[in-house]
């Protein structure tokens, strides 16, 4: 397949987006680009979240995991079940009663103004950095299938996709985006699809002999009992539960659009579809990466040391040119989806949390528009700032470790909602900083040493709570009385 037929249809789909864009985005406010003017069919929305919460990675990442991991990470999976229930029945009832835009204005009510800023210091870090390297990522993959083959250098190409989601979000920030995860959702889930159609037909077997062969194979193993191990079904279970508390209810990113919907039913109905719908798209993912090593057994190719370089070197190289063309359709619809969303929200965070936007301004609502655009503007010149340092950096085991302490951060978010919530105890304010600092330092010295420390145990997404409930036993340090 050659680079222009490859650049075409990335032009499409852009152009797709574009005419979503242009009708959602017509006569749009702040209150239209921050909640969407709490106006978004929670069905949509729940849909449309699925892209969200898969993302480039997911899309690259999960299909090799299989390979060393089989599909234990299916039970990281079931336990977001119990995590997106909590925040159905406990976080959204609080973000809906105090009618929040930005749910870290809930740390300043409750707290005090440095817990709110460093609630939102926290989530801006961890998504500026997320957001970066699920791009790059993506741009990475499209810069040497498609725009290398134009002669086009790096930074132009990372210049063309952030200006690109800068332009479709500009207006219409969270009600135009969470029409076009729609389409994102769709061709995502379709490319996995018709991933698996196309090996099946290559292997000449039918679906159901394929999934059979999938159940029996060793790569189908679930529950790993190994207590020492990060894939111990009991840690994968709990981290899940927490995993989607913390980078769903406690994010900034996916709660906004939750809270575009019309009512809390509605967003409750949205979170409760979206947590069993994960469990079967993941599952397919994890299905297609257990085709994907069978198909290179099945012809015979040494598969690629870094697990990530499987799905598009089989996309391109071994199987019909249709499936490069699916494969770009899939990865293009999961980087906008969950870039898209992340740039608004991040927008957002500092638009509210930092400057007060929508309560504690004399902004009138002309300037504060005129605000949140030059700051969506500079958020997307720090995000290609991020992306270029990466890019020079071009070492994935460095990147990998900023990213790895990048999700540090999200622990001291849930110990510091749990706290909210679970005591009437105010804290001295000014300390909170420190606090929440110190807690993810202790977290890292234990995970670089727990295999010595704790006789060969090895923490894997367990951490996490680890992280909340140190920075709650910490906040109980400078708490006092009522």
């Amino acid at each position: 397949m050659t680079p222009q037929t490859l650049g075409l249809i990335f032009l499409l789909y852009t152009s797709l987006i574009f005419i979503i864009a242009g009708i959602t985005g017509k006569k749009a406010d702040n209150r239209a680009f921050f909640i969407g003017n709490k106006a978004s069919p929670w069905l949509v929305v729940a849909y449309g979240m699925i892209g969200s919460s898969l993302s480039g990675v997911t899309f690259i990442s999960v299909p090799g995991w299989v390979r060393d991991t089989q599909f234990s990470y299916l039970m990281v999976v079931l336990g977001y079940i119990l995590g997106y229930a909590t925040i159905a029945w406990v976080l959204l009832p609080l973000y809906y009663r105090m009618n929040l835009t930005s749910i870290y204005t809930y740390l300043g009510d409750r707290f005090g103004r440095w817990s709110h800023r460093m609630g939102s210091f926290f989530f801006l870090f961890s998504r500026f950095i997320g957001a970066s390297l699920r791009m790059y990522l993506v741009i990475n993959i499209l810069q040497v299938f498609v725009f290398s083959a134009w002669g086009i250098p790096f930074w132009v190409t990372v210049l063309i996709f952030i200006g690109i989601i800068l332009a479709y979000t500009f207006q219409g920030g969270i009600k135009t985006i969470v029409w076009t995860d729609i389409l994102q959702t769709t061709f995502m889930i379709g490319a996995v699809v018709l991933t698996v159609i196309i090996i099946a037909g290559q292997m000449g077997q039918p679906l159901p002999a394929l999934a059979e062969l999938v159940r029996e194979h060793d790569y189908s193993r679930v529950i790993d009992t190994d207590w020492q191990a990060r894939t111990h079904w009991l840690k994968q279970f709990l981290s899940g539960a927490f995993i989607a508390i913390v980078m769903t209810g406690l994010d900034q990113d996916m709660m906004q659009k939750n809270l575009s919907c019309r009512s809390l039913p509605d967003a409750q109905k949205n979170v409760m579809t979206l947590s069993v719908s994960l469990v079967f798209v993941n599952l397919l993912f994890l299905s297609l990466g257990a085709l994907l090593y069978v198909y290179a057994e099945h012809i015979a190719l040494q598969a690629p040391a870094m697990s990530d370089e499987l799905f598009p070197l089989l996309a391109f190289k071994y199987l019909p040119p249709v499936a490069g063309v699916i494969f770009i359709i899939g990865i293009i619809s999961a980087a906008y989806s969950s870039a898209d969303g992340a740039m608004t929200a991040l927008t957002t965070s500092i638009s509210v949390d930092l400057l007060g936007m929508g309560r504690n301004t004399t902004l009138r609502p002309e300037q504060q528009q005129r605000t949140r655009r030059f700051i969506h503007l500079g958020v997307a010149f720090m995000v290609f700032t991020i992306i270029m340092v990466f890019g020079e950096l071009n070492n994935k085991a460095i990147i990998q470790e900023i990213f790895t302490i990048a999700g540090y951060t999200y622990g001291p978010l849930l110990g510091m909602f749990a706290f909210g919530i679970l005591t009437r105890l105010p804290v001295r304010d000014r300390l909170v900083p420190v606090m929440v600092l110190v807690s993810p330092l202790i977290c890292y010295v234990l995970s670089q040493n727990s295999q010595t420390w704790f006789i060969g145990y090895r923490f894997g997404f367990e951490l996490l709570i680890l992280n909340g409930l140190i920075t709650f036993l910490l906040l109980l340090t400078i708490s006092r009385k009522k």
